[in-house]
């Protein structure tokens, strides 16, 4: 797996300088167009890795995207939300892709709400949207209007530009609202807190990026301790929000981490096993046929 890519390191990669005198307490936020990158390496093919840093793309014609253990073909334009949490790799159909992008740091939007609200950041949600051209000229004109900004000499220009990242994300969400059904409405705040909690804690253990990294959270009894909750009150506020148990949160997570590490790196079954608290392989063979209807040997296959 490889290494998370730090923000400086896509500076001096992909665009060739570091701007450090623009990072700054309150986060960094910039603007590109795909011709600005300019760095000794090629851009593309991108490697799967995760970066230290959010970014939101929007690039013309096909693109395919492998995030996390799922590939997104799209076919017209692609508008992507990519999060420091998850692991991605993006392959454009063309050699010279066109297209623009912003990327920010967490720090961006510290005392301004948090991303991880959206259902574009939750666990489960749909980070990529297939754009028709219409659409793509709608989220275009966002992008414009950052470039226009962060040019300015305006003394509030990066909170107009906090709420332009903003727009970009109501807009995919208003152009697609089905995505925004990912956790349903009605629901108790006390449940919605510990369902949320729980998601946190649980997608904190991942993605597994070393061989000698295992998750310690496998049970709901122990996410329960964790929370300070009975086990019983902890599956019931999550079947409340998701539909879901804990048990099968938990599974469906493991089980994507491990579709994720049998197809991105070349580590033998013993050692994804214990990364994912198998102490016995074949407990974890078992554990994935059950989950994927496979073996982790015909899958990577």
């Amino acid at each position: 797996m490889e290494k998370v890519e730090s923000l400086e390191a896509f500076y001096r990669q992909k665009l060739g300088f570091w701007p450090s005198e623009n990072v700054h307490s309150i986060g960094h936020f910039n603007v590109f167009g795909m011709e600005d990158y300019s760095g000794p390496k090629p851009p593309y093919p991108m490697p799967y890795s995760r970066k230290d840093f959010f970014k939101i793309a929007l690039i013309y014609g096909p693109n395919t995207v492998d995030y996390v253990d799922q590939t997104f073909h799209v076919q017209h334009n692609m508008l992507m939300f990519a999060n420091p949490l998850v692991p991605y790799r993006w392959t454009p159909a063309d050699e010279k892709p066109r297209g623009v992008f912003c990327l920010f740091t967490d720090t961006f939007f510290k005392g301004h709400g948090s991303l991880k609200e959206y259902p574009l950041y939750q666990p489960g949600g749909t980070p990529i949207l297939d754009l028709t051209n219409e659409e793509a000229v709608t989220v275009r004109a966002i992008f414009d209007k950052m470039f226009e900004e962060i040019r300015s000499d305006f003394s509030f220009k990066y909170d107009v530009l906090r709420t332009l990242t903003l727009e970009l994300i109501f807009t995919a969400l208003k152009l697609r609202p089905a995505l925004s059904e990912v956790v349903k409405t009605g629901q108790s705040n006390a449940s919605e807190r510990i369902a949320t909690l729980f998601l946190e804690l649980l997608e904190r253990q991942f993605p597994i990026e070393s061989p000698l990294q295992q998750i310690h959270l496998k049970f709901p009894g122990e996410f329960a301790e964790q929370l300070h909750v009975h086990s019983n009150h902890l599956n019931k506020a999550l079947k409340e929000i998701t539909g879901k148990t804990t048990s099968q949160l938990i599974s469906e997570r493991i089980a994507t981490e491990a579709r994720a590490l049998l197809k991105h790196t070349n580590w033998n079954i013993a050692e994804i096993s214990w990364c994912l608290g198998f102490e016995d392989p074949s407990n974890f063979i078992k554990f994935f046929k059950k989950n994927t209807t496979t073996t982790p040997k015909h899958f990577r296959d």
